[in-house]
């Protein structure tokens, strides 16, 4: 900070370096006025420069120290009060800034709450025609036309769930109920509605379960599982999808294991990413990079860990490792 009040100050530093210079060069050229006074008149005047100075950074800088040292947010109840008309001035448009700074993201975080609200209501509106047109889908006599048009539906459908938990996963914290879900019918439910697809494709699935209970959230743990099955199917082409559980080391495992094209290891780190689809795949066109992006959120939130192992041609296998009960205790007393 010295440094810098230097530089600010260098002008005036000059004007007096200057005059000091000035009175010793008319004591020079005028015999008539006795040196040795003049040096000791600006031996003095540098003496009492050096006071003023002094004191005057330490009463300048309080206000810009402040400034300086805060902490970059709308927060000014740490800033010095300002005592010159300068000081206030600065201080006057940092409040004025602040309070439009403040209203303008009140008012875009009102926007943004009323875009989601919106959207939400969107998609449960969207719903009721949705569920309509697979009762029409339904009574279609030819079976290749109905299979199609299933397999369409079924992605508008999956596109629109995730949607909707993409809107609500920053609020995760306030839908969760922990309690003893049963796997079984989860996993069930979702194949279910994977079916149509599932058979269009020619895939089956074995299933393994040694542990059937977990203590989780039902309806995010279901939404995970559906992101993890969705990808499995999709990628896999006339194959059985393993899906088991066992208890190991106090801890629940569930393994979902397909025979699809699996994932190429430069891009193992990156699946997770958000909007990240494949490297190798590029004309893969349906891939929103979404699925895996909010199944690893939701499970984050349910301290579940999600661990992915794959060879490319060979299959992939995601393992979910539950959190053992005395973990939960963090997440209940929120």
């Amino acid at each position: 900070m010295i440094k810098k009040y230097v530089t600010e100050r260098r002008s005036w530093i000059m004007l007096f370096i200057a005059q000091q210079l000035l009175i010793l060069f008319v004591t020079f050229i005028d015999p008539t006025i006795p040196l040795r006074s003049m040096l000791y008149l600006v031996f003095l005047s540098m003496i009492l420069f050096s006071i003023f100075f002094v004191i005057r950074y330490s009463k300048e800088t309080k206000f810009y120290r402040s400034l300086e040292e805060r902490d970059n947010d709308l927060d000014l109840t740490n800033i010095a009060e300002p005592e010159s008309p300068f000081e206030k001035i600065i201080e006057n448009s940092l409040s004025n800034q602040t309070v439009l700074l403040k209203q303008t993201a009140s008012h875009n975080l009102m926007a943004l709450e009323q875009e989601k609200d919106d959207l939400l209501a969107w998609i449960h509106e969207v719903k009721t025609p949705l569920t309509a047109m697979h009762l029409m889908i339904d009574r279609i006599e030819d079976e290749t036309m109905k299979t199609h048009l299933i397999y369409e539906w079924l992605r508008i459908h999956l596109l629109l769930d995730q949607q909707l938990h993409q809107r609500r996963i920053p609020f995760i914290e306030n839908d969760l109920y922990i309690e003893q879900t049963d796997l079984e019918t989860i996993i069930f439910d979702e194949i279910k509605t994977l079916q149509s697809w599932c058979i269009h494709k020619g895939i089956g699935f074995d299933i393994k379960f040694e542990v059937t209970e977990v203590l989780s959230d039902a309806k995010w743990l279901a939404f995970i599982l559906r992101q993890l099955l969705t990808n499995a199917v999709k990628y896999s082409q006339a194959s059985d999808i393993t899906i088991s559980s066992y208890q190991r080391a106090d801890q629940t495992i569930l393994e979902v294991k397909d025979r699809g094209r699996g994932i190429d290891p430069k891009d193992l780190s990156r699946i997770f990413d958000k909007g990240f689809t494949s490297t190798t795949m590029h004309q893969d066109t349906a891939a929103t990079g979404m699925g895996l992006y909010l199944a690893k959120k939701a499970a984050q939130s349910l301290l579940i860990h999600i661990h992915v192992e794959s060879a490319l041609g060979i299959g992939t296998i995601v393992t979910l490792t539950f959190p053992q009960k005395n973990e939960f205790v963090r997440i209940t007393s929120v």
